[in-house]
């Protein structure tokens, strides 16, 4: 059973953002199941690393789609992004940098961010260009 299950109310119905955002929850079940399997700390560090990466990318989507379609709430939206981020970059150099290993808490965290900032905050964007014709 996957860690973290794609359902349609994670959905902001924009296709780019929610395959986005399915490939967020495929890595993030990536790399749950690295964790939990055993895969040593190459695969590990590659898979948070990868994860690291495309979460920049998929952030800077968003943000470049909020700005082209002046969504108001672009700056507190790329705050939460940034701090993201910040601390996404901080557990990847942690990881590799030390020994360090990753815990359930720690994918539960980004699990629960990522639901939380889905619900939450995206929907917004969501309705703001849905209501704009975009999808």
């Amino acid at each position: 059973m996957a860690f973290f299950t794609w359902e349609d109310r994670y959905s902001v119905n924009v296709f780019e953002m929610d395959e986005q955002h399915k490939k967020l929850v495929k890595m993030l079940n990536d790399l749950f199941e690295a964790m939990l399997s055993g895969k040593g700390r190459e695969i590990v560090g590659k898979v948070l690393t990868d994860l690291v990466a495309y979460t920049k990318v998929h952030f800077s989507a968003e943000e470049e789609l909020m700005r082209k379609n002046a969504y108001p709430d672009l700056l507190n939206h790329k705050k939460e992004h940034d701090a993201l981020a910040k601390k996404a970059i901080e557990l990847d150099q942690k990881f590799h940098s030390t020994k360090m290993s990753l815990t359930v808490e720690t994918g539960n965290f980004l699990k629960d961010w990522l639901t939380n900032h889905i619900l939450y905050t995206d929907k917004k964007y969501g309705q703001y260009l849905n209501a704009k014709g975009l999808k």
